[in-house]
């Protein structure tokens, strides 16, 4: 029920804030809900459910994200037709006066005229003249009106609809969680040992010197692989909806140069793997909280830090778009979502997730793999 509520209000929020970006966005994000509403209903073993939930959730967050987005225009646009009905008021009250006057007075007294009946007949003309015109701009006004009571409803509806698409956001996630802990089908390269992993943890001080030791966390012998994604380079999908904070090597406001990217992200957003890969490792490490390092193919890391709960355990192959992890942060409240609507500034990206890629045990600018140029 929760979902069907929402993508019926993404469509009617289509309609009211039609030929916009945000309009577009919460049609394929409700596109996207159906199809996901689809998958689930038909998913049958842990594999699927891990795969519909995936696109549930990130149809919700596309949509909530349009829902957003929709609302600042929505509060943008009514308080630009608000301001300009309060402006033209002294127009608005004569336009209304003469289109009464015309309404309401007798034929045969409009026909006098004191000239006689050639002014009758020059005044009849210039009425036929004026008259389309204010009848225009009397249509102009009622457009207005009617589109700033639309926006208002709109606005005044979204209460719910955002209580509506939260809760099964969360929903959602929570079945995510237990999808992927039933899920046993994943191939496996290696098998973790948990004693030499911490050792390795204890001894190294250094992201670098971590995962120039990776190879020492199996039991046994790492199954080699073909894997290549190279013919992808410079296009690879950022692993979550965000916004691009630091490039590589850009000092930070605490004065911080790190050799990765820094993105901006909502609490709770869900990352997902880019491409397929080897979990390599998957837990805290230094002071970068958690973080899940893939292997998408031989000498090739991604690292993602700043996760509250990752997802996997190291040595299975997961393929592209499956989930990692969650970005972590409380979901904000709907009186603090709807207030922070109208300013567009992207203040809920309150969370970060920071990306480096290692080549050859060196780092490298992330955005020679990934497609940095179309924020979510």
């Amino acid at each position: 029920m929760k979902l069907v509520a929402f993508t019926a209000f993404l469509i009617s929020a289509t309609s009211a804030l039609a030929q916009t970006d945000s309009s577009q966005a919460a049609l394929e994000a409700a596109e996207m809900l159906e199809a996901a509403s689809v998958s689930l209903a038909d998913a049958d073993s842990a594999r699927d459910r891990v795969r519909a939930l995936t696109q549930t959730i990130q149809a919700y967050e596309a949509g909530l994200s349009a829902m957003r987005e929709g609302l600042r225009q929505a509060a943008t646009r009514e308080a630009q037709l608000s301001a300009e009905l309060r402006a033209s008021e002294k127009d608005v009250r004569q336009l209304i006066g003469v289109l009464q006057t015309i309404e309401t007075t007798e034929p045969p007294v409009l026909m006098l005229h004191p000239s006689g009946p050639l002014g009758a007949a020059r005044a009849g003309m210039m009425l036929s003249e004026v008259t389309p015109g204010l009848n225009a701009k009397a249509q102009a006004l009622a457009d207005d009106l009617n589109e700033v009571q639309t926006l208002r409803l709109l606005q005044q509806s979204a209460s719910e609809t955002l209580t509506e698409g939260l809760s099964g956001v969360q929903d959602a996630r929570t079945r995510l969680s237990e999808a992927i802990a039933d899920r046993t089908d994943l191939p496996r390269r290696f098998v973790e040992d948990p004693v030499r992993t911490a050792i390795l943890i204890s001894s190294t001080e250094t992201l670098d010197g971590f995962a120039s030791g990776l190879s020492e966390i199996s039991e046994g012998e790492i199954v080699e692989t073909d894997a290549d994604v190279s013919g992808q380079k410079g296009q690879i999908a950022l692993p979550v909806q965000g916004v691009l904070l630091h490039k590589a090597g850009e000092t930070d406001a605490a004065g911080v140069t790190r050799a990765g990217l820094v993105l901006g992200t909502r609490p709770r957003a869900l990352v997902t793997s880019p491409t397929a890969a080897t979990i390599r490792y998957r837990g805290p490490l230094l002071d970068l909280g958690n973080l899940v390092i893939l292997e998408p193919q031989p000498g090739l890391l991604f690292v993602f830090s700043g996760l509250q709960e990752v997802y996997g355990n190291p040595g299975q192959v997961i393929p592209e778009g499956t989930p990692v992890g969650l970005m972590p942060g409380e979901t904000p409240e709907i009186g603090a979502i709807l207030s922070t609507s109208g300013d567009g500034t992207g203040t809920d990206r309150s969370e970060t997730l920071y990306i480096e890629v290692r080549e050859d045990n060196s780092s490298v600018d992330p955005e020679t793999w990934f497609r940095t140029d179309k924020d979510g």
